[in-house]
């Protein structure tokens, strides 16, 4: 990509979107990283950030990034943790919160059709005019734009009951790399036998197979009443196990997530804030498993009180005295509610930044895994945080985890020890039978190594993107290289 080419690109684009297509560099700074730990200097540029308003201009602006061939990155909230909405290779940044609104509420068919860049706070504020809500909430969901959701596929409080965003995703229009709009999915039916389901690839495609811009959602009724407990466990396994248990007796869950006692002290951070201490907990409970139900209110608290019985007297748990604590990590989680001038995030978290390692491990293995987690982040000297399970797949235990520790972003070597971190914890999923990523996704960081995990099926993702962007602009640079950590190319072929 020469300046030539980018200059004829930007004249075309600022011919047709006048101010909504820029080469300033007071707008493409704020686009030059998103939350996935890098050297704090660092700073990757987009040559020309554009904010288009519908499917038609997201349309222009790709048959421009194709005939210039000049990459084309979508940013949405900025929050992803691995490097996905980087335009490490300079190009177009697209601004797809300037696709925004609600083009139909469909309350007979419980859905919802939203344009992709519309956050999911404001679709539910919306959507609660009507006393309906998209149960796919990501801690996020202040910036998190329905776009990101489908392009990171990321983690949702309420996975365990409704499930990832797929499990809500009916259709979708994306605009390729060939610049060509298309509608895939199965309209307003909850599934379909026919066909290919080029709805899924979307999912976790961070952008590389095209831009999505629109989004059909099935939604769910407001539950009348909600209640959060807390659970004190003796070891990881049996939040496992407890929470098989629970949902193996008929209860419904709504939420189902496992900190280890390191990491709730990262949640209680408005707990101090209010009591001036730490939390009391029992030296013998070394995991702590949160439940929220809701429902009718009978329904709810039966579920309440089943569900205590069960955890206490099967798996000799103790439910949290000080349901003000529950409240607080409910506050983090869900109802995103703060102490005035106080955030969730540590103070520290101005000299260091959060990073995580994201796997997906079967749910036999939580201490193995925990232990490993352990020895590794201490080999690459990483400051441990923490290690939360959420659970993402309805009805069933699942292990969606982070691995979380505090990154020194002051020091470039300190950076690359968080992704050696990262690749060896990777490496450790795949032993296990697990995954490299269940939330964050590849980004720059794992891809082409992520052919540890996929073999041969690899080439065939190649395949795959090229039917879609031929030319390779849709997002390069993702999935299929990393920036962070080297690798054998030939070794797992």
């Amino acid at each position: 990509m020469s300046t030539g080419q980018v200059d004829k690109a930007f004249a075309e684009l600022r011919e047709i979107f006048g101010d909504r297509a820029t080469t300033s560099s007071v707008h493409t700074m704020a686009y030059s990283r998103d939350w996935s730990p890098r050297y704090r200097e660092m700073n990757d540029l987009p040559d020309i950030v554009v904010i288009p308003n519908d499917t038609q201009e997201m349309a222009r602006i790709t048959k421009v990034a194709y005939r210039y061939e000049i990459p084309l990155v979508p940013f949405a909230g900025g929050t992803g943790m691995g490097g996905g909405a980087v335009a490490w290779k300079g190009g177009i940044m697209v601004e797809t919160k300037g696709l925004n609104r609600v083009l139909e509420i469909d309350e007979q068919n419980m859905t919802v059709t939203v344009q992709s860049g519309i956050t999911i706070e404001v679709l539910n504020a919306e959507l609660a005019r009507h006393k309906l809500w998209l149960p796919h909430q990501p801690e996020s969901k202040r910036a998190c734009t329905i776009g990101a959701s489908i392009g990171c596929d990321n983690d949702s409080t309420f996975g365990v009951r409704y499930g990832k965003i797929l499990d809500c995703l009916l259709n979708a229009v994306i605009v390729t790399g060939r610049a060509e709009a298309i509608r895939v999915g199965q309209r307003k039916a909850s599934f379909s036998s026919t066909g290919y389901k080029l709805l899924d690839l979307l999912v976790a495609s961070e952008g590389t197979l095209g831009t999505i811009t629109e989004a059909t959602l099935r939604v769910v009724l407001l539950p009348e009443a909600r209640e959060v407990r807390g659970y004190l466990c003796r070891c990881l396994n049996d939040t496992a196990r407890g929470l098989e248990r629970l949902l193996g007796s008929g209860l419904a869950i709504e939420s189902a997530h496992a900190n280890c006692r390191n990491r709730l002290h990262f949640y209680t951070h408005s707990y101090r804030e209010r009591y001036g201490r730490e939390p009391q907990l029992p030296e013998w409970a070394d995991a702590i498993l949160f439940l929220s139900f809701a429902g009718d209110r009978d329904i709810v608290a039966f579920n309440v009180d089943k569900a205590t019985r069960i955890m206490v007297d099967e798996f000799n748990a103790e439910r949290v005295g000080e349901q003000e604590l529950v409240e607080g990590w409910w506050d983090s989680k869900h109802r995103l509610e703060f102490v005035p001038f106080k955030q969730k995030w540590p103070d520290s978290q101005r000299q260091k930044k959060f990073g995580a390692a994201d796997l997906g491990l079967p749910i036999g293995r939580l201490e193995k895994g925990y232990l490993r987690y352990l020895q590794i982040a201490k080999k690459w000297d990483q400051e441990i945080l923490g290690m939360t399970i959420y659970n993402e797949s309805p009805n069933k235990a699942t292990a969606s985890i982070s691995f979380a520790v505090f990154v020194d972003d002051s020091s470039q070597d300190k950076v690359n020890q968080f992704y050696q971190y990262v690749r060896e914890m990777s490496e450790m999923a795949i032993e296990l039978e697990g995954t490299m990523s269940t939330y964050i996704g590849d980004g720059d960081r794992l891809g082409g190594f992520n052919q540890f995990e996929h073999g041969p099926g690899l080439k065939y993702m190649r395949r795959i993107k090229r039917i879609f962007d031929p030319k390779n602009i849709m997002n390069p640079g993702k999935k299929f290289r990393s920036r962070w950590i080297e690798y054998d190319q030939g070794a797992h072929t």
